[in-house]
């Protein structure tokens, strides 16, 4: 019901239903979702996990795009479980097919016509799990380009869970214990941010990390982090960059900084700002008391 709920209500606010596609993992998968995205004149795209009957059986969803066509490949970037970077070829099929109303529900929807698309690896990789989707959407897909166009979107998904996962777990917005909604909107609205920032320190340290530190942290910062945290006597400086200055930061969440670590998560950069602002908060309030 909740994903029913949230459908109508992000459909009602929107002004051109028609241009938004409603993304949702394998616990959306349910035909009344598919049922009622139509009825609103809006699309989805959601990743199956019930193998139901196509074109009126004998074979299922999963039999069906087996053996149909591979279309092309797709090269995406990945991690290993030790967060090491690596590649992954994507076998991509996709069909058009009609799924079967339930029994139960036949007299409140018709048939789905529904795409398929399905990204997958050949084989089950050694360091981490193997990457196996089938993606259903009312949208039409009539070329590899289009697949692919599909698959990115849902790989977004996991983008808005890791976001979703600070706002809880790191502002723990769900602790909150105002009184009134319009104080909770607010408190919500600041957690916003403050997630946002957090998740792209993160991400902005993988993608590019010589970027100028100057770009996200202020002077005060800087000094304070080269305060708390002392380079290394052998470390080569050169220029500074992003990347050596959230490395610091993470160290202030707990983030150990060997060689062989993968890249800080967003967790130890959540515990690092966090400690980072208190003591930023100490220094200004010094400064104002006893002066420069």
């Amino acid at each position: 019901m909740r994903w029913l709920e949230n459908l109508r209500a992000s459909t009602a606010l929107l002004a051109q239903s028609a241009h938004a596609v409603h993304v949702g993992d394998q616990e959306s998968d349910i035909f009344d979702l598919f049922a009622v995205a139509r009825r609103l004149g809006t699309h989805f795209l959601v990743r199956t996990r019930a193998d139901r009957l196509a074109d009126g059986g004998p074979e299922t969803v999963a039999e069906a795009i087996g053996q149909s066509p591979r279309r092309g490949f797709y090269r995406i970037a990945v991690r290993n479980r030790k967060g090491e970077p690596s590649e992954a070829m994507l076998e991509v099929r996709y069909r058009r097919l009609c799924l079967q109303t339930p029994k139960g529900k036949k007299k409140r929807y018709p048939d789905q016509m529904v795409t398929v698309v399905e990204a997958r690896e050949r084989q089950m990789p050694p360091d981490r799990d193997r990457i196996d989707w089938k993606l259903i959407t009312d949208l039409e897909v009539g070329s590899l380009d289009q697949a692919i166009e599909k698959v990115q979107w849902y790989a977004l998904r996991w983008k808005i869970e890791v976001f979703h996962k600070i706002l809880k777990s790191g502002c723990r917005a769900e602790q909150s214990r105002l009184r009134t909604s319009e104080r909770l909107t607010n408190l919500l609205a600041v957690f916003c941010i403050l997630s946002w920032r957090v998740f792209w320190l993160t991400m902005t340290n993988r993608t590019a990390p010589k970027t100028s530190p100057e770009l996200v942290f202020t002077d005060l910062e800087l000094r304070t982090l080269d305060q708390l945290v002392k380079d290394k006597p052998s470390a080569d400086r050169g220029q500074p960059t992003l990347a050596h200055y959230l490395i610091k930061l993470a160290q202030l969440g707990g983030y150990l900084a060997r060689n062989s670590d993968p890249p800080p998560a967003n967790e130890t950069i959540w515990r690092g700002l966090t400690r980072l602002v208190d003591i930023q908060l100490g220094v200004i309030i010094g400064a104002q008391l006893v002066g420069n």
